[in-house]
């Protein structure tokens, strides 16, 4: 089945109106550098691209900067000889730290000798995070195309173990990202096995099998921000047709509300912003659980006559629904009637910081290049010195584009749907 054909099940999601969490467990915190260290996997920078985005929209306020120390081909072993250039001197005060697969060889030195040298590391990179006064969450490393049943009780998940053991018999954290992702690669294989061929079934994973694709960085993105305690609740606003009333607004401000004929309408500013994935993580939501569990953004109105209501939000059509869809809570993060566009205005902001990100990152990834590919050029202080200053202005253009502003919601009924034939 082309999941394209019919799209409104990638983008709405019914459910009940819950409290919202205020995010104050949230391990990111205001002032923080993040860095994520790691391999090839970490290098290649989606899943820090995405946990980037997700806290400069989900907290707008904070002032939070993210660095990619991720390094082909290392290991914990090989990166302790660059935490201080990589992670130190660049003012990190939180760092995920993911290795494993190249520790062991890709499995061909998966022995005694190997897991010691791993944890050895793994204890090292605590002990001179500590030193600088550096947060820690070591993480499981990502999962292979290996059949999860056997993975799940593999060498490498049974190493990492004794690593996330180590990280919190020291004070510090662990994300288990294996097991988090092995449960949606048992969906994925779930899906696998309507396929009529092997070019219809769906991976996490590059051919080889290690790395990993969009599906797959998607995935790990997901299991470290829930590793550090990323609220699901972006915020809810509820509304009573009769009066017109406000019954409840948390974590946004709902105000001239007002009917006019059969419409509602009213102005709903929000304290923080949905993710946005793009079409890839629309895709992605059959077996990442992200609108679930990071991004219930709810819209409730009770008491509305039946029949279909169509949405729009400063003028960007979200859809049609029902009231009783309405009534139950809708989450209208990625709503939308066009799964290639955007939906609402919070939708397009998103989009548009994607982009931003994605330049960013490629800036300072061509500034870290730039001492090993350049190390002789006498412009190499110049280039590196205008990187930063154009990488402080994307900072800021991030966090304009992340910012909410007032949106003015209209909500009126819509045709009967038409009958088929």
């Amino acid at each position: 089945m082309n999941p394209l054909a019919n799209p409104s099940w990638l983008v709405l999601c019914i459910l009940p109106l819950v409290p919202v969490a205020r995010g104050a467990d949230f391990a990111i915190r205001d002032g923080d550098t993040v860095a994520f260290l790691g391999d090839s996997i970490t290098a290649a920078g989606q899943y820090g691209r995405i946990i980037e985005n997700y806290t400069l929209l989900r907290f707008p306020r904070r002032k939070v900067r993210f660095v990619n120390a991720g390094k082909g081909g290392d290991t914990a072993a090989t990166s302790l000889a660059r935490l201080d250039r990589d992670v130190f001197e660049r003012g990190a005060t939180l760092v995920t730290v993911a290795f494993g697969v190249n520790d062991i060889g890709w499995g061909a030195r998966a022995d005694a000798e190997h897991k010691q040298k791993y944890l050895d590391s793994v204890r090292r990179i605590i002990e001179r995070c500590k030193e600088h006064h550096v947060r820690v969450y070591i993480c499981s490393a990502a999962i292979t195309a290996e059949n999860p049943d056997t993975a799940e009780n593999g060498f490498l998940q049974k190493m990492c173990d004794e690593g996330m053991a180590l990280s919190r018999s020291l004070g510090e954290g662990a994300i288990d990202v294996q097991r988090t992702m092995r449960k949606i690669q048992r969906k994925v294989w779930e899906t696998n096995r309507n396929a009529k061929d092997e070019k219809e079934k769906e991976t996490l994973h590059a051919g080889d099998g290690i790395h990993l694709n969009e599906y797959g960085q998607i995935a790990m993105a997901f299991a470290i921000l829930k590793g550090l305690d990323a609220p699901a609740e972006v915020s809810s606003a509820a509304i009573d047709a009769r009066g017109p009333a406000v019954i409840d607004a948390t974590g946004c401000r709902v105000d001239r509300l007002a009917r006019k004929d059969d419409a509602l309408e009213f102005v709903r500013l929000d304290d923080g912003l949905p993710l946005n994935l793009g079409l890839i993580g629309l895709l992605s939501y059959r077996w990442v659980p992200i609108p679930d569990e990071l991004n219930r953004y709810m819209l409730t109105v009770k008491n509305l006559k039946a029949g279909r209501y169509s949405i729009e939000v400063d003028g960007r059509p979200l859809g049609v629904f029902s009231g009783e869809q309405l009534a139950a809570g809708v989450n209208i993060a990625s709503a939308t009637p066009d799964a290639w566009e955007p939906g609402g205005p919070w939708d397009s902001q998103a989009a548009i910081l994607r982009n931003v990100t994605d330049a960013r990152n490629q800036l300072m990834l061509s500034r870290w290049l730039s001492g090993f590919y350049l190390a002789q050029s006498p412009n190499l202080e110049a280039i590196r010195k205008h990187a930063d200053e154009i990488n402080r202005s994307i900072e800021i253009l991030q966090r304009t584009t992340a910012q909410p502003t007032p949106y003015h919601f209209v909500i009126k009924p819509a045709p009967p749907e038409p009958s088929k034939p």
